[in-house]
């Protein structure tokens, strides 16, 4: 009985734990880098590509101009915008709704890589392919 759960959980888990993340970010940007290794510290792998300019990359991906943020990802067919907690993305990755994404609009200070002298409280939404957006969690 003990051995099927363990390996119920590691089918579970595996996708979630599993999941490259792929990351669009300007090469000087440090919040971007830090929200890298907030993603990996918490099991995710990460290829990050810096370029030139991450908008092209918004636009392909969908991102409404209105949850823009400085970094753009691609995991498992989602779009993540911004400073997207992985706790966030570990559970978009495992409920899979009919989203296109998950973004954190601007930079909000206490969000992943933001962290500093203070923190501000920010909504994660989801945008779907027709850019309405909706409360996935709150910080």
């Amino acid at each position: 009985m003990m051995r099927r759960l363990l390996l119920l959980l590691l089918f579970v888990a595996a996708p979630v734990l599993a999941a490259e993340v792929t990351v669009y970010k300007s090469p000087t940007c440090g919040c971007c880098k830090e929200w890298v290794k907030h993603l990996q510290a918490n099991g995710f792998t990460v290829v990050a590509k810096d370029v030139p300019d991450v908008e092209p990359y918004k636009d392909a991906h969908g991102v409404p101009p209105m949850l823009a943020s400085c970094h753009t990802a691609r995991v498992n067919g989602y779009t993540i915008e911004g400073h997207v907690p992985a706790v966030d993305i570990k559970r978009l990755l495992k409920e899979r709704p009919q989203v296109r994404g998950l973004a954190v609009p601007g930079m909000p200070a206490g969000s992943p890589g933001m962290e500093g002298l203070f923190t501000q409280r920010y909504d994660v939404l989801t945008f779907d392919q027709d850019g309405r957006t909706a409360v996935y969690a709150r910080h």
